[in-house]
């Protein structure tokens, strides 16, 4: 007798789905080039088979500013199409960034909220729209007093603060290229990434909040100053705690305070530089735990296109909306949010622990503030879960429109925490992508139903699909994750890559003209996806392919375990999977815990899965955007050096991994 079929864990009704931005832009797409277009699959056919029509609609729908885009009927949309790396979008365009951000939709009035700001429980303010631009045109004049030009580098050392925004606003008005790292990065995390792209200015904060502490940051802006010989000044933001007057920056190289700097100006008018599409808008950096970081860079047009059709149509974001994603400065997650403004929406930025002063302090800013998307990382929804918080117990959580995940695999345990424990009836939007594309590869889709463990559907104007061994596309089996036609968010390429070797070698090499990703993926009956962890780091015993998501969805449903990771360990000619836990407090990995973690991963997932050896660590080594490090891991069981333990939020975690003696 066959098992009866599954149902969703949501199901919009019609009404939801005709009220949708992604219906309205079915009715665009239709209306504008004569096709017959009825649902988001035949749109995502025809975002991937028309390109050029897809994302002129896009422009006209998310209403992105230009100066030109190309001389009176003869605008060319996309060169050498065919090309990975090679094409070029919009060749012909000059727009600006800033001015996309800054330009309200209509029906938003200028003084309603822009950014809502909370410090833990120790600051909170508000700006409007107006006073943002107001800010921004006062500290672009002062940045281009300061010399800084189109192509410059300016960037930050600085929380998820509006000065923040203000100042990445400001440097992009005049075409210049911002980076950011968050404060809690070490003197050299900042310089490996930092010195790579030689700043003119940066921008760093006096101190930040976490976990109810108060950490200075004035040494540490004083060293990296001292490390980057090419500034011409260290614009130093207070936090807001303190009063600027009480500001010790006598010690940092070209220091000056955010109030002397921007004093001789007042607002007005922004000139807004208008640069090619894909002029460097940012560059952001890989994680860098197996070598120096990556120093991505992304165009001020790709990302203006990438971010509308993810937040307009696959995240329904409306003018008027209150979005929310709890990140810092280093994560694109930050870079993501940000564009959220040039809808009409307002904000919200929350820095800090998101534990203090309680575990439900985003649940009640949600509520304080009327929040309409609330986006997290899994890592904190399984931490929710451990901790056995019930917000919809504790919380009203009416305002939520869309909860979203993302930053590693959500398991299907934790769709089922966030339906029983968080939201009602509205979606639950799983995505993934990454740094390298400043963007996702696939997530949600507000017209169709959520299935539990999948995320629903790849995103528009992306060619995804899943390759075997042999680069042969395969559906309903596991394989690498890649894309095969181009879009415009890919990177312009590597910073100091002048002949773009090391940005071919990253993506292009495994097979010719496919952007490979290094995601272990599976594509499901449903037109989903499913995400199984790295493909770089996918265990490999006996040959059979495994992906780590596999095992740690199983792993962390026992109480006893409060996380893990597992890597594959070379061994006798073989690999053998080694699984490291941390348990709660109390615990020990008896035989008996022992028996059940591998019966438990044998009954299901398979044999192959049941780890050789299973060893109890204190803690586990993360990156800064909290993802597990399980190539640091095991270039350190290996005896191999890590070459960049300052990309780490905790490289002493490491040292628990080094000569362990279960292991020879």
């Amino acid at each position: 007798m066959n098992a009866p079929e599954p149902t969703p864990l949501w199901q919009p009704d019609d009404a939801h789905i005709a009220q949708t931005n992604m219906t309205a832009f079915i009715a665009a797409v239709a209306e504008r080039w004569g096709v017959d277009i009825t649902d988001t699959s035949a749109l995502h056919r025809f975002s991937i088979t028309e390109r050029e029509k897809f994302w002129q609609t896009v422009i006209d729908f998310a209403g992105i500013r230009a100066e030109t885009w190309g001389a009176p009927g003869e605008e060319r949309v996309l060169v050498d199409g065919d090309k990975m790396p090679g094409a070029k979008w919009f060749p012909d365009a000059r727009l600006n960034f800033a001015e996309n951000m800054l330009s309200l939709p209509e029906g938003v009035d200028e003084t309603s909220d822009a950014m809502v700001f909370r410090g833990e429980d120790v600051l909170q303010r508000t700006l409007s729209f107006l006073d943002v631009r107001d800010r921004v045109s006062v500290l672009a004049q002062a940045l281009e007093a300061a010399g800084v030009e189109a192509g410059d580098r300016v960037a930050g050392y600085l929380p998820n603060m509006p000065e923040t925004i203000i100042a990445m606003l400001a440097a992009s008005s005049l075409g210049a290229v911002w980076s950011s790292c968050s404060p809690d990065f070490g003197v050299q995390g900042v310089l490996d990434r930092l010195g790579q792209i030689a700043p003119k200015v940066l921008f760093a904060v006096d101190g930040y909040h976490y976990n109810g502490k108060r950490h200075d940051s004035l040494a540490k802006t004083a060293d990296i100053a001292a490390g980057l010989p090419d500034l011409e000044a260290v614009v130093v933001v207070p936090y807001g705690d303190i009063a600027p007057a009480d500001m010790d920056i006598g010690a940092v190289p070209g220091g000056i305070t955010l109030e002397d700097f921007t004093a001789p100006y007042s607002p007005g008018e922004i000139r807004f530089a208008q640069m090619p599409f894909d002029h460097p808008l940012y560059i952001l950096f890989s994680s860098g735990t197996t070598g120096a970081p990556k120093c991505i860079v992304h165009s001020q047009g790709g990302a203006l296109l990438k971010h509308a059709t993810e937040q307009l149509l696959h995240c329904d974001i409306k003018p008027g909306d209150r979005v929310f994603f709890f990140t810092t400065c280093g994560w694109m997650m930050w870079n993501w949010l940000v564009s959220a403004m040039g809808w009409g929406a307002t904000l919200l930025l929350y820095d800090g622990s998101p534990f203090h002063p309680s575990p439900a302090a985003l649940f009640d800013f949600a509520d304080a503030e009327g929040m309409t998307l609330f986006g997290t990382s899994a890592k904190f929804i399984d931490a929710l879960a451990k901790a056995g918080l019930r917000p919809t117990e504790t919380h009203d959580l009416g305002s939520l429109k869309t909860f979203c995940s993302t930053g590693s695999p959500l398991v299907a345990e934790g769709f089922d925490y966030i339906y029983d424990h968080i939201i009602g009836d509205i979606p639950l939007v799983s995505f993934s992508g990454g740094t390298d594309i400043m963007g996702c590869f696939c997530g949600g889709d507000p017209t169709k139903p959520i299935w539990r463990g999948e995320i629903q559907a790849p995103m528009l104007g992306v060619a995804l699909d899943v390759f075997d061994a042999d680069g042969k596309p395969v559906l309903g089996q596991k394989g690498e994750l890649v894309c095969t036609k181009a879009f415009p968010s890919m990177p312009i390429g590597f910073w100091n890559d002048e002949d773009g070797s090391r940005y071919r070698a990253a993506y292009f090499e495994a097979y010719p003209n496919v952007w490979t990703h290094g995601d272990y993926i599976e594509i499901t009956r449903h037109g989903g996806i499913v995400i199984y962890g790295r493909s770089d780091a996918t265990l490999n015993p006996g040959g059979v392919r495994i992906g780590t998501a596999e095992i740690y969805r199983q792993v962390e449903r026992l109480d006893e375990i409060t996380e893990s990771i597992v890597i594959g360990q070379d061994w006798d000619n073989d690999v053998r999977i080694i699984l490291f836990v941390v348990l709660k407090d109390g615990v020990t990995l008896d035989d008996d815990l022992t028996t059940r973690i591998k019966d438990h991963i044998r009954a299901n997932c398979t044999p192959r899965h049941v780890p050789a050896v299973i060893v109890p660590v204190a803690d586990i080594p993360r990156t800064k955007s909290g993802k597990i490090t399980e190539l640091a891991v095991r270039d350190i069981v290996h005896g191999r050096a890590i070459k960049n333990a300052e990309a780490l939020a905790n490289p002493e975690a490491l040292e628990l991994y080094r000569n362990l003696p279960e292991l020879r």
